[in-house]
């Protein structure tokens, strides 16, 4: 009965370290994957975190800005669905990252950071 009681005490605080330390994530994905995407599904929306003025010099085409610095503690309005695939990327990939991470933390669950537009080859839009 003791080892029985010890066992399930043990089973207990092993269960309770293992849920604390679980960290919400975000996934890293290429651009060629980012691509794919593109091409073959629906539903996901693209988003630009550098500034407003580094956006409108030139973006992903269908992309959203929404800058790093502007995404803190409170979910953006703007993305209303937690399970919708969201593709983040920025200049170099460092914002991107932090944004990915900020958005993982809120709840989001499909965020996918693809680095930066400084070596995109695809498309890039003005509009």
């Amino acid at each position: 009965m003791k080892k029985l009681s010890a066992m399930m005490v043990l089973l207990m605080c092993l269960s309770g370290c293992v849920s604390d330390e679980h960290e919400a994530a975000y996934t890293q994905i290429t651009q060629e994957e980012v691509k794919r995407i593109m091409e073959e599904e629906s539903g996901y929306l693209i988003i630009d975190v550098r500034t407003e003025e580094e956006f409108q010099e030139g973006h992903l085409p269908g992309a959203v800005n929404i800058p790093n610095e502007t995404i803190g503690d409170s979910r953006p309005s703007i993305l209303t669905d937690t399970k919708q695939k969201l593709l983040i990327y920025c200049r170099s990939g460092n914002r991107s990252r932090q944004a990915a991470q900020k958005l993982a933390d809120m709840g989001y669950r499909n965020v996918y950071e693809f680095g930066g537009i400084s070596t995109w080859d695809g498309e890039i839009s003005t509009e």
